[in-house]
């Protein structure tokens, strides 16, 4: 599999960063996971906006979600003509979010655009991956998200506070995409973001083989944030950046 970072900012994206999406790609698919503020304009660095396969989302908060609303206006009045239907995987509502971001609902209800297909916990497969959801510590309907293909594995975390369902999605992972938004010692809401030492415990105690921290906030600091992870992690430890590619 291979993994690139299209972006990687907390909340809004930040001033060298998209906020959360990445694409994998195996066997000529491309699945993109999380389509976040601006995110769309890094993807046509990789591929043709009209080329991805499926999209999934880990939650519908607007950083990980709302640049499906550009991405249907790019796939609706593209002058080559409408691509097929693209199949996005979401919680619960996911046409209904979309729908009610532009300023009058569509007339198709983006239906003519998007395959909605809604997720739960569980196991499904996209193209040539095999996907785990697991529900994890966020406010709204979350998942952590385990995709598998050619032997090898990448879990992401998705927006989550602490949580042992997301240990045990990414047991054994040769790769974890681990939200780090928070930094340890400061009055952190509970089930909301992990810190970069909770992230680096959740590494190890997955006994994962490489940690890459995401979702960093415009306002962090993120040598702090790779100094906590470092702390409660001693294998490969990296920060997401815009365009880093992963090869699993």
């Amino acid at each position: 599999m291979k993994l690139t970072i299209l972006g990687c900012s907390g909340t809004y994206p930040g001033p060298t960063s998209a906020c959360s999406s990445y694409l994998i790609e195996h066997e000529g698919f491309r699945l993109v996971l999380d389509a976040g503020n601006g995110s769309v304009g890094e993807l046509q660095h990789h591929c043709d906006i009209r080329e991805v396969d499926a999209v999934l989302l880990s939650h519908l908060h607007g950083d990980h979600c709302l640049d499906l609303v550009a991405t249907s206006y790019a796939r609706r009045y593209h002058p080559e003509g409408m691509p097929p239907k693209l199949p996005v995987y979401g919680p619960i509502n996911t046409q209904e979010r979309l729908c009610g971001a532009f300023e009058r609902w569509p007339e198709d209800s983006l239906a003519d655009i998007y395959d909605f297909r809604t997720i739960g916990p569980g196991r499904l497969d996209i193209g040539p991956f095999r996907v785990d959801l697991a529900r994890v510590a966020h406010p709204i309907e979350a998942y952590g998200v385990r995709v598998s293909s050619g032997g090898r594995t990448l879990t992401y975390s998705g927006d989550t506070g602490v949580c042992d369902r997301l240990v045990r999605l990414a047991q054994g992972s040769d790769l974890f995409l681990c939200e780090a938004s928070f930094l340890d010692g400061e009055d952190n809401p509970p089930d909301l973001h992990l810190t970069g030492k909770d992230a680096g415990e959740h590494a190890t105690r997955a006994d994962v083989g490489r940690l890459v921290l995401t979702h960093l906030v415009p306002w962090g600091n993120v040598e702090r944030t790779h100094g906590e992870a470092r702390d409660a992690f001693d294998g490969d430890l990296s920060l997401a950046s815009t365009g880093a590619v992963y090869e699993l």
